[in-house]
C-alpha cells in the first residue's frame, strides 16, 4: 500500500502531530508499505529521506508552517500514485487533498488534532469567541463531510466534533505513543540541580508553553499549595512564547523557590525528568490526545487534571489520577491538595496509570487504522467518479 500522509509542517517542527506521524511511519514502513510526507517548506531540507516531500511556502514567522495553495509539480506527480491519503491539519493540507485525491478516487482520511475553536481564543483573544466558534463549526462541518473517513483521537473529540455539525461515522482511533522509554527503567535527573530535596514531594508539568496549556491557574492553584506545604515543588519542563511571562508570574508570586523552569530539553531526555517526579499535573482544557499526559502515565505518574475533551479519556478520575470536574480555581487545588498528601493513593494511582497507558501503544493504534485504510480503499474503489471529477482529472492533466 502507499500512503500518504499530508501534513502543513513537519521535522525539523517538533509537536505532538508531527510526533504521531513520526510513528505512524515507523510503523507502517515495518510492515511493508510505503509511506509518503507531503508538507511544506525548503524543498532541499537537510535530514529529510527520500519520501518527504516538500513544496515551496511563504514562512509564516518563525513557527515552522508555510502557506500554500497548491503543491509542486513534483509533489502533484506523487500524490496521485497514492492508495489512501491520511490529512492531519484540515486547512491547507486538507483542502489540497480533497483538490488532488477525491477526483481521482483515492479516499481521503482526515484525523482531528486540535481543538480549533479554542486556539483561536487563545492566540487571537481579540477576535470574538462566538464568530471564532461558528466559523470552525462551519468549516469543519463541511470539510469532514467530504473526507471519506473522519477520525477522533478520543471519544470526547468525537463529542465535540458531532456538537460542530459532523455528520456520519467518526472513528475513535488514539494517537499512539512510543512507551518504551518510558515505561523502562531509567535514571532519573539529580533533583539538587534545581535545590530540590530527595524526600520533597515533586510535581511536574511537561509540554508546550503557550497560552492554550492554561498554566497561569496551574501556577495560582500551586502557589496555595505552596502557602501550606514546605516540601513539596513544581517542574515546569519545556519551551515555548510564555516562558519568560511565567518566569515573571513566578518571581511576582513570590515562588521562584519552589518553582523551577528547565526549558526544552532533548526528547529522549524526557524519562529521566519524568521519572524524578512523584506526579504529573496540568490545567489545559483544549486538548485532543495529550501524548504528555500518557508519557506520564507510562512512566508511572498519577495524573492532576481538569475534565475536558482528550485530558478526561484518558484520566479516571481516583484510579489513573484525579480530575476536577470544572474550571474552579478552589476545586483544583483542593484536588492538588489530595495528591500532595496522600502518599499511599499516590502510589496505587501511580500503577494504575502504567497499567492503563498501554492502550495507547503506538504499534496497537496503527494497526487500527491499518484496517481502516484497507476497508476505506474496497470501497472508494468502486466507486463511479462524477463528471465534473472528470472533468477536473482532464484539466490537471493537460495544464500540469
Amino acid at each position: 500500500m502507499r500512503i500518504g500522509m499530508l501534513a502543513d509542517a513537519y521535522l525539523p517542527h517538533v509537536s505532538g502531530i508531527t510526533n504521531h506521524i513520526v510513528l505512524l511511519k515507523r510503523y507502517f514502513e515495518e510492515e511493508g508499505h510505503e509511506v509518503f510526507i507531503f508538507t511544506f517548506g525548503d524543498e532541499d531540507s537537510e535530514g529529510d529521506d527520500q519520501n518527504v516531500i516538500r513544496s515551496p511556502g511563504l514562512p509564516l514567522a518563525d513557527t515552522g508552517f508555510y502557506i500554500n495553495i497548491r503543491y509542486s509539480l513534483k509533489a502533484q506527480r506523487v500524490l496521485r500514485t497514492m492508495d489512501v491519503v491520511h490529512v492531519h491539519h484540515p486547512f491547507l493540507s486538507g483542502r489540497l487533498a480533497l483538490r488532488y485525491c477525491q477526483p481521482r478516487n483515492i479516499p481521503v482520511v482526515f484525523t482531528n488534532h486540535t481543538r480549533y475553536d479554542l486556539y483561536i481564543q487563545a492566540y487571537v483573544p481579540a477576535f470574538p469567541g462566538g464568530v471564532s466558534e461558528t466559523f470552525i463549526k462551519t468549516y469543519l462541518s463541511s470539510f469532514c463531510g467530504s473526507c471519506d473517513l473522519v477520525i477522533a483521537p478520543s471519544a470526547g473529540v468525537r463529542d465535540v466534533l458531532h456538537r460542530f455539525g459532523v455528520t456520519g461515522t467518526i472513528e475513535v482511533v488514539p494517537n499512539g505513543v512510543d512507551l518504551s522509554p518510558f515505561c523502562c527503567e531509567t535514571e532519573p535527573i539529580d533533583r539538587s540541580t534545581f535545590g530540590i530535596a530527595e524526600n520533597d514531594m515533586l510535581l511536574i508539568y511537561t509540554g508546550r508553553l503557550g497560552p492554550e496549556k492554561n498554566l497561569p491557574f496551574l501556577l495560582r492553584a500551586f502557589a496555595g499549595i505552596a502557602k501550606s506545604y514546605d516540601n513539596v515543588s513544581l517542574l515546569i519542563v519545556g519551551g515555548g512564547p510564555e516562558y519568560d511571562n511565567l518566569v515573571d508570574r513566578v518571581q511576582h508570586m513570590n515562588i521562584d523557590d519552589r518553582v523551577h523552569f528547565t526549558g526544552l530539553v532533548p526528547y529522549e531526555e524526557l524519562p529521566r525528568y519524568l521519572t524524578s517526579a512523584d506526579a504529573f499535573v496540568s490545567a489545559s482544557v483544549t486538548e485532543v490526545h495529550p501524548l504528555s499526559v500518557i508519557e506520564a502515565q507510562a512512566a508511572g505518574l498519577p495524573v492532576l487534571g481538569i475534565q475536558s475533551p482528550g485530558v478526561g479519556d484518558i484520566v479516571e478520575d481516583g484510579v489513573t489520577g484525579l480530575l476536577a470536574q470544572e474550571e474552579d480555581l478552589a476545586i483544583f487545588t483542593a484536588k492538588m491538595v489530595r495528591l500532595v498528601t496522600d502518599r499511599e493513593s499516590l502510589q496505587k494511582m501511580g500503577f494504575q496509570a502504567r497499567e492503563a497507558s498501554q492502550a495507547y501503544s503506538y504499534e496497537q493504534t496503527s494497526h487500527l487504522l491499518l484496517d481502516h485504510y484497507q476497508q476505506l480503499i474496497k470501497e472508494v474503489s468502486d466507486r463511479e467518479r462524477s463528471a465534473w471529477q472528470k472533468l477536473i482529472v482532464f484539466l490537471d492533466d493537460v495544464l500540469k
